[in-house]
């Protein structure tokens, strides 16, 4: 599996490179991009073997909200039926090439529970790992005790992806100890945790707000605050890969090629409110390039026509993964960028530069900005 297989003949500085679940965990866990959230009753094995979404990397089964009480058996077994499909069909070559990352996210600890024990050896080979909701200080250790107990059990790699959502990481009075709680557990557990994700739909359910298509999550202050504090906790050193909020809108037109954009610079068009595409995909672009600047890799979708912008604003520019090299190749000092346009200082912009050189590998490298728009098409 790659990035951007619905644009393969694009152009590229540097290609982006194959991964799969066994991908070093450091590298792979920038690897997830846009990552698909679907209802546990959905027959996800039939398109991931057609390949209906050729650019889906990774994706999220889910046993919690998307799926009511009462079809969460019905969901179970849909899941068990989708992954004997898959140990069927797929071998060496087509599990590599074609077989996205596959998480199932849990409705509580009990139901992991039930359903870890009805996982067959053959199964797990095609589980990347478990989600878990509403991830917080009391439950948060019972999750990975579980999850260490299968790994030992299949003897093969599943990971954990906990969701910051919960009221106590919300409600400020708890927030700070709460975190840096939660911060502690997963040091303890660090090489189970693929990627830290965040919950803002259900941060903005406990203040009654909800981000309109004009705005972005940056927009509603008291979410803004609480991401920044979670950025803050667990996007330090480069410890872990914290993965972007859903974005809500969505508008499916199957005639939309986006083949004739404006010729212009999309970043600085969109955050000056140009229309460029429509209303909610322009809504969706701008929060990608906000969630970027901040810190966050990947984002959670709930439409395929998501992906493609997902993962094409990931893409590193070549000026960006020039400075990088520049200064990951040097010890100490300070030097002027080979555009000659900006000061890079060797140790503050280390961090900065490895991450981007990682999100390269995933993402591939780009021209420039203008390039982005092609790989939408």
């Amino acid at each position: 599996m790659k990035h951007h297989l619905q644009n393969s003949d694009y152009p590229f500085v540097k290609n982006p490179v194959r991964f799969d679940k066994y991908t070093d965990r450091n590298f792979l866990s920038y690897c997830l991009g846009a990552t698909l959230y679907m209802p546990g009753t959905k027959k996800f094995s039939d398109f991931i073997i057609s390949g209906k979404y050729p650019g889906l990397t990774s994706m999220v089964c889910c046993f919690e909200d998307s799926c009511p009480a009462d079809e969460v058996a019905e969901a179970e077994e849909n899941c068990l039926s989708g992954l004997n499909v898959l140990s069927k069909t797929f071998d060496e070559k087509n599990f590599s090439e074609r077989m996205p990352l596959l998480f199932f996210r849990v409705r509580d600890l009990e139901q992991f529970e039930n359903f870890s024990e009805r996982l067959k050896p053959e199964h797990i080979k095609f589980i990347a790992g478990f989600v878990f909701p509403k991830f917080n200080s009391d439950n948060g250790e019972k999750y990975f005790l579980l999850l260490k107990s299968l790994n030992e059990k299949f003897g093969e790699i599943l990971y954990g992806m906990p969701i910051i959502e919960d009221k106590m990481q919300a409600f400020k009075e708890t927030r700070q100890k709460e975190l840096s709680e939660v911060s502690a557990l997963l040091q303890r557990y660090k090489d189970f945790v693929l990627n830290v994700r965040v919950g803002c739909t259900d941060f903005s359910s406990l203040f009654g707000v909800r981000r309109d298509v004009d705005y972005t999550i940056y927009d509603i202050a008291v979410i803004k605050e609480i991401l920044t504090d979670i950025l803050n906790f667990f996007n330090r050193s480069g410890d872990y890969v914290l993965s972007g909020p859903v974005w809500e809108y969505f508008k499916v037109n199957k005639k939309m090629k986006f083949t004739e954009l404006p010729e212009s610079d999309m970043q600085q068009a969109l955050l000056r409110r140009v229309p460029l595409i429509n209303t909610e995909t322009d809504g969706l672009i701008r929060e990608i390039i906000l969630d970027k600047a901040n810190g966050f890799v990947g984002k959670t979708v709930i439409h395929p026509s998501h992906i493609k912008f997902v993962n094409g604003i990931y893409a590193v520019t070549r000026e960006e993964y020039e400075d990088a090299l520049q200064i990951l190749n040097l010890d100490d000092g300070v030097i002027k960028s080979k555009n000659a346009n900006k000061m890079n200082e060797i140790k503050p912009h280390h961090s900065w530069a490895e991450r981007v050189v990682r999100r390269a590998g995933a993402y591939g490298v780009i021209k420039n900005r203008e390039e982005y728009q092609n790989l939408f098409v």
